[in-house]
Parts: C-alpha cells; sequence; structure tokens
C-alpha cells in the first residue's frame, strides 16, 4: 500500500503564504478551517473576486475598494462591511488575504 504524501506550502509566522503561486482551492480550505472559518458560496464569491483583484493590479483591494467591487459584483445585500465581517469574522481583509494566499494586506494587523 503506498500513501499519499500531502504538501503543505510554506506559510509565514502568520499563516500567510511565501509563495502565491502554491495557493489552490484545497489549500484555501486548510487555511479557513486554521481560522476556523467554514467556506461557502458566499466566501468562495469573495475569494475569487479578490484573487482576481491581485492578479489585476498586484495589490489587495483598500477595504472601501473591497466594499464597492463586492457590491458591483454581487448586489447591496453583499457589498458592505457588514456583510464582510459575518462571513470573514472580525478582521475580514487579514482572513480573505490569508485564504486566497496572497500577502498580508498593509495597515493589517
Amino acid at each position: 500500500m503506498v500513501l499519499a504524501v500531502t504538501s503543505h506550502p510554506e506559510t509565514d509566522q502568520e499563516g500567510f503564504l511565501r509563495n502565491t503561486s502554491d495557493w489552490t482551492h484545497a489549500i484555501a480550505q486548510q487555511l479557513a478551517d486554521l481560522d476556523g472559518i467554514t467556506l461557502t458560496d458566499d466566501h468562495w464569491q469573495i475569494i475569487e473576486l479578490v484573487r482576481d483583484y491581485y492578479q489585476r493590479y498586484r495589490l489587495f483591494p483598500a477595504n472601501r475598494v473591497l466594499v464597492t467591487k463586492v457590491r458591483e459584483a454581487f448586489g447591496e445585500s453583499k457589498g458592505n462591511s457588514i456583510h464582510l465581517m459575518t462571513l470573514f469574522t472580525g478582521k475580514p481583509a487579514r482572513h480573505i488575504a490569508k485564504i486566497a494566499g496572497l500577502p498580508k494586506p498593509p495597515n493589517c494587523d
């Protein structure tokens, strides 16, 4: 019997991926689990939107821009800070970036 070896990508001391190209949906799930977040379709919408934004602009969107982009893509009910805080517990930018495999956003403690 051959056992598959699961590869865990390298992270920094805060749990952010060191190499954004290591990201996969499975890695995102592992990172979310470590933060106590169960990913739903709503989470994946935000994660994919932010990853697309990062690929275009090479930076994580500022909170105001993030809320605006979510509102434009998914409507008023999802395009607000409360919705993001509900999904990503307290510090949405930090959790979204980590789970999306992106670097820690500036001004994020």
